[in-house]
């Protein structure tokens, strides 16, 4: 597993990385796991309005919608953060 940087991520930031792109989508994965993997990356997180959550990654911007009043992600939207993360250049190579 690698993406296109030098960072390095702890073994907990791989395998919440591995888990969102990992096929079938899953629907067990915390929001709060995947908000500490954006940090890791170097992402910008800020709060939007309500339960609004803005991403900035390597020029890459979204808007995710914070999981509540459960704390897993949406199968949905787990689908658009692989297309955000991909956007920004990370992903998972074999």
């Amino acid at each position: 597993m690698s993406y296109n940087d030098t960072m390095k991520l702890s073994s907990k930031h791989q395998k919440t990385l591995r888990t969102v792109f990992e096929d079938p989508v899953r629907s067990d994965i915390e929001w709060a796991g995947i908000e500490q993997l954006l940090l890791a990356l170097g992402a910008e997180v800020s709060e939007g309005r309500g339960s609004r959550v803005r991403v900035y990654l390597k020029g890459v911007r979204a808007v995710f919608h914070r999981p509540h009043p459960q704390k897993e992600i949406e199968k949905g939207a787990l689908k658009s953060m692989r297309r955000f993360l991909t956007e920004a250049g990370i992903q998972l190579e074999e």
